[in-house]
Order: C-alpha cells, then sequence, then structure tokens
C-alpha cells in the first residue's frame, strides 16, 4: 500500500467523526503522492522543485498516473504547482480506485460524496495496515492527515526532505481556506444587496 491510499483509508474511517473537506484532503493526496513517488525513486526534490527520475511501474494505478503526470522539462514543477495540479479531484479519484478495488462499498444505485460517511470500508488487510499507521502515529501519514484536518499536528517532527513537501500542503490548504472564506464573505455581501432592494 501507498500513503495516499492509506490516507484515503484513513479519511474514510475519521469522515464519520469530523467531516473532511474534499479540497484539503485532495491536496493532502498529492503530497502523499510525492513521499511515494520519492520513495519509489520515480523523483528527487530539488530544494522546492520536482525532478523526475527512471519511470518505473510502481504497481499501483494511480501512483503511476502520477509518475507518468512529472513535468519532465526544466526548470520543472515546484511542490505546490504539483499540489495544485495534480490534486484536483484527488480524492474522488482516491474514493473511486478504493471502490473499484472492492476495498470500499457504498448503497447501490447513488453516488455519494466522501464526507457524507455513507461509504464502508471493507475489511482487508489495506484496512488493517492503514489502521496500524494511524495508530503508530506514523510521522508521513499523521502530518498529512493533520493538514487535511483530519487530526492535531503530530507530536513527532518529520525528517529534513519532508519537510519542504508538508509545508507546501500547509500552504496550499491554508490558501484553499483562505478562498472558502472570501466566497463565504462575497456571497454575503451579494445577499446583502439583494436585501436591500
Amino acid at each position: 500500500m501507498t500513503t495516499a491510499r492509506d490516507l484515503a483509508i484513513v479519511a474514510l474511517d475519521v469522515a464519520t467523526d469530523k467531516p473532511v473537506e474534499q479540497g484539503d484532503l485532495s491536496l493532502a493526496l498529492a503530497g502523499a503522492e510525492v513521499f511515494d513517488l520519492l520513495e519509489a525513486r520515480a523523483l528527487v526534490l530539488d530544494g522546492d522543485r520536482i525532478l523526475p527520475s527512471a519511470q518505473s511501474p510502481t504497481g499501483d494505478r494511480l501512483l503511476d498516473e502520477a509518475a507518468a503526470a512529472l513535468v519532465r522539462q526544466e526548470p520543472y514543477e515546484s511542490v505546490e504547482d504539483w499540489l495544485w495540479r495534480r490534486g484536483r479531484g484527488l480524492s474522488s479519484a482516491y474514493v473511486e480506485d478504493l471502490e473499484r478495488i472492492g476495498l470500499i462499498t457504498r448503497p447501490r444505485g447513488r453516488r455519494i460524496p466522501l464526507r457524507t460517511g455513507r461509504t464502508e470500508l471493507v475489511d482487508s488487510a489495506a484496512r488493517r495496515q492503514a489502521e496500524e499507521r494511524w495508530a503508530a502515529d506514523e510521522p508521513v501519514l499523521a502530518a498529512l492527515a493533520a493538514a487535511a484536518g483530519m487530526r492535531d499536528e503530530p507530536a513527532a517532527e518529520p525528517a529534513d526532505e519532508t519537510v519542504t513537501v508538508l509545508a507546501a500542503v500547509g500552504d496550499a490548504v491554508m490558501e484553499l481556506e483562505a478562498v472558502r472564506q472570501r466566497k463565504v464573505i462575497e456571497d454575503a455581501a451579494f445577499d446583502n444587496v439583494w436585501r436591500g432592494y
């Protein structure tokens, strides 16, 4: 299993207790893919730039898609740009993939979004592995989950190379929240204008 898939599984487990914003989770999943691709040696980080390495199959469909999506021309892509580009709709892609491989079930005939908690995780080795990493407070998984709003900040400080990615994920999530807040304020102002007439 990958960190990204473990994060998606944990999000489905936690989503019933604490709603997870799909946009925040998508950004965290894109960050998790960076870690998974680093581990698979499909990329290296040069400061905040993602430099692709030799592309070899990882055995995970979504991770192979991520590897194929890496920008392969200089000046390459920053981690932040990757998060925004790759993260678009990524939480839904992971839910669909988990369903496709039989790790979750849904009521038949309806498409139900992640945050309703109506998806059910199947008892599986993948679920147990994700739960073990979660219970062990594995630093990268815990930090990504915190960035997505699923838990408080972890006590353990991640290693050097991970700080760049985690900082970019945190910044992107804060930027997304600022966009949400602006939208709420703009909508409220628009409503007030119409009430005045």
